[in-house]
């Protein structure tokens, strides 16, 4: 997944649109990933049902915090360590989402006009 350099041409609106779809199941898939991660986790840890489990988990990888107490010691830590991870990955995975559209972006505003003599 290269991108272009600035010195180079903006790639045609096809590839870009075929370019965002990589990109964005790339990010998908790190979402599953963590959501995965969390699930397992709150159930083994948490002693959590599946779903509760994925209901805990997508609320920390937002940012949104948690619904459940966790009451053993392991369950705490599991729970902090994967907040910890969640605040990263989030914006890990916003930057991975926005990566080509940003770069197109900036692309369009660096390029400088043909100069005719």
């Amino acid at each position: 997944m290269k991108l272009e350099h600035k010195k180079e041409e903006i790639v045609p609106l096809k590839q870009f649109v075929i370019r965002v779809g990589k990109y964005s199941a790339f990010a998908g898939i790190l979402v599953v990933f963590s959501i995965g991660l969390g699930m397992l986790g709150y159930h083994h840890f948490g002693n959590l049902s599946w779903l509760d489990s994925f209901y805990m988990s997508a609320m920390i990888l937002t940012g949104m915090g948690p619904v459940e107490t966790m009451t053993t010691e392991s369950a705490k830590l599991f729970s902090a360590f994967y907040a910890l991870y969640s605040g990263i990955a989030f914006l890990s995975i916003t930057a991975v989402f926005f990566a080509p559209i940003v770069h197109r972006l900036m692309h369009i505003f660096q390029l400088e006009p043909d100069q005719k003599n």
